[in-house]
């Protein structure tokens, strides 16, 4: 089976790393495709109007110069471009939780949403603190990855990717979560002002909410956190009022 392994973090990050090592539990063919330096906040960019670039730096494992989205696209049409695809997308272990609004802001949630573009079933995995302590970790996850991909006829419908948050210490129980309010990104710092320009930098860090049920509650109990996402998940509007538009506009 092949496996497609990538994250926000960068090529270098301990969390790709040792989710690439879980990931050889459920198949002998891991590639890892990771951006050449850390991103923030990526989201689901991508890179046009300029030329790319795909490093090899070991055995199945390329640093991309673009963003995390970017990754899954490179791996899809130049190193799979002959239709030959992953069965599986890993995204992470991000470093930091992801909950809440973060699942707009994350280059790590892109890269399982651009999978299933592609027809992949896919997860990402975030972590509060993303320090392996060696075996314990590994195996816990390797666990983990074994239950999921074996049980993914109920989780892996189209357009869906589950996204993991996991505790500081494993193994923990697994529970699902609600969906958080926990903004990042709610302030800023001015630095200077005058009449025609202000110059500010955001500040870092969340307010800490915590819901019952939401991610953060969870794990805050010591839980990892389960989420089925989907990307076309449609709100339509009452069909009245519609109608009540197309009348006012004639």
């Amino acid at each position: 089976m092949r496996i497609l392994v990538s994250n926000d973090d960068g090529i270098h990050s301990p969390g790709v790393r040792l989710l690439a090592q879980s990931a050889l539990a459920i198949g002998s063919e891991v590639w890892v495709v990771a951006p050449e330096r850390k991103w923030t906040a990526a989201s689901h960019q991508l890179s046009f109007d300029r030329d790319l670039t795909l490093t090899r730096m070991g055995d199945r494992m390329y640093a991309c110069s673009g963003a995390p989205a970017d990754c899954v696209v490179a791996a899809m049409t130049v190193l799979f471009g002959n239709g030959s695809r992953p069965d599986f997308v890993l995204a992470g272990i991000n470093d930091k939780r992801n909950v809440a609004e973060d699942i707009a802001y994350s280059g790590t949630a892109a890269i399982a949403r651009e999978a299933t573009f592609w027809g992949v079933p896919a997860i990402s995995l975030s972590r509060e603190q993303c320090e392996s302590d060696g075996a314990g970790d590994l195996e816990a996850l390797r666990c983990l990855l074994r239950l999921l991909w074996s049980g993914r006829a109920d989780w892996a419908a189209e357009g869906h990717w589950l996204s993991i948050n996991l505790p500081a210490t494993l193994p923990a129980p697994l529970t699902q979560a609600r969906v958080g309010r926990d903004k990042i990104g709610a302030a800023a710092d001015i630095l200077e002002t005058s009449p025609d320009r202000m110059r500010y930098r955001l500040r870092r860090g969340r307010p800490g909410t915590i819901s019952a049920g939401d991610e953060n509650a969870c794990l805050e109990a010591g839980k990892i956190s389960v989420l089925r996402y989907c990307w076309f998940a449609e709100a339509p509007l009452p069909e009245e009022v519609i109608a009540a538009w197309q009348d006012a506009i004639g």
